[in-house]
């Protein structure tokens, strides 16, 4: 089974960030600039559609909708400066499969606590589950990498991901229900490491600590 799980698919590169973030563009400003009656709604992932309703296509759908153009364009922004040398690393193939992976398990996992906490009715949008993984899988294959934020602060990748991650949990405890999905945020890395450590035998929190 193990052997199976970690089975290389044949390396392929074919540009599935740029594609990726082309998608996300073109069905934000369809839904922004020429949905006017809102029928788009019916891609967003609501957890009383998917339980009750069946429509389970949402757990996928959602990740390509965006709530405005910060939204889209912080992600979209991520995806690219992640997304392309990770997709270079892992071939395009295993990319996509550990982007839909992540983001449809954090769609799924998100809508379970929603419901939980009584916000079955609550939408949820938006491509950050499975971009907090992809940035989790470039921390991991690029450890030393070192990111400016805000264009002046170096900070390694690991570093950035803990910074991250320790904001997202801090932010769901003091507010669960202001609205941001935090939840989606924390279950996408929580879903990208498993997949780390099942398809690649990796451990991204030992990569994290490895001296030099």
């Amino acid at each position: 089974m193990a052997s199976f799980l970690r089975r290389p698919l044949r390396y392929r590169y074919y540009n599935a960030t740029i594609i990726l973030i082309v998608v996300n563009i073109l069905i934000f400003l369809f839904s922004y600039y020429v949905d006017r009656r809102g029928v788009s709604t019916i891609f967003l992932l609501r957890p009383s559609d998917v339980f009750q309703g069946g429509a389970w296509w949402q757990v996928v759908t959602y990740m390509f909708f965006h709530a405005g153009w910060s939204h889209l364009f912080l992600n979209m922004l991520a995806l690219f400066m992640f997304g392309i040398q990770l997709e270079q690393r892992m071939g395009s193939t295993e990319f996509l499969l550990y982007y839909f992976f992540s983001g449809i398990c954090a769609g799924i996992a998100t809508a379970l606590l929603f419901e939980a906490m009584g916000l079955g009715n609550a939408y949820m949008l938006g491509a950050s589950g499975a971009i907090f993984a992809v940035m989790l899988a470039f921390a991991a294959f690029f450890p030393d990498a070192r990111i400016f934020v805000l264009g002046i602060l170096p900070m390694r990748a690991p570093t950035l991901v803990a910074v991250y991650a320790g904001i997202e949990i801090f932010s769901q405890l003091i507010n669960p229900r202001s609205g941001v999905a935090h939840l989606a945020h924390l279950t996408g890395l929580a879903f990208g490491y498993v997949y780390l450590v099942v398809r690649y035998g990796m451990n991204p929190i030992a990569v994290f600590f490895q001296r030099k």
